[in-house]
């Protein structure tokens, strides 16, 4: 099983990306994997609108990078926050891949409420 690291947008539509990213780690998942999605994991404890604790949460996922075996960065734009992962993946040769949700799976309703 890979360790997969989820890069997705975090900023803006909060609400709607956080639940986008909640799809593709179960994509992640549904396809064998295990996945490290820091985008859902440092909002929980850190403030996203400080600028220092965000910039504590990006690095704390970059900290945690090279132990995974690729990059999925999700959607159809890439954030700031997205492309210094997919740079230091590359970095460290760590492949990136770039991925989409099947447009019925962004309409999946949570299954836990």
């Amino acid at each position: 099983m890979k360790l997969i690291y989820v890069a997705s947008p975090y900023a803006g539509d909060v609400e709607r990306n956080v639940e986008y990213a909640k799809q593709a780690c179960r994509t992640v998942m549904e396809s064998g994997h295990a996945f490290f999605a820091p985008c859902l994991l440092y909002p929980t404890v850190l403030c996203d609108a400080v600028p220092k604790e965000r910039q504590a949460g990006i690095e704390m996922g970059l900290a945690l990078l090279h132990r995974c075996d690729e990059l999925w960065a999700f959607g159809s734009v890439v954030s700031r926050g997205m492309q210094a992962e997919i740079e230091e993946a590359e970095r460290l040769r760590i492949p990136v891949r770039r991925m989409e949700l099947a447009p019925e799976r962004t309409l999946d309703v949570a299954l836990c409420g």
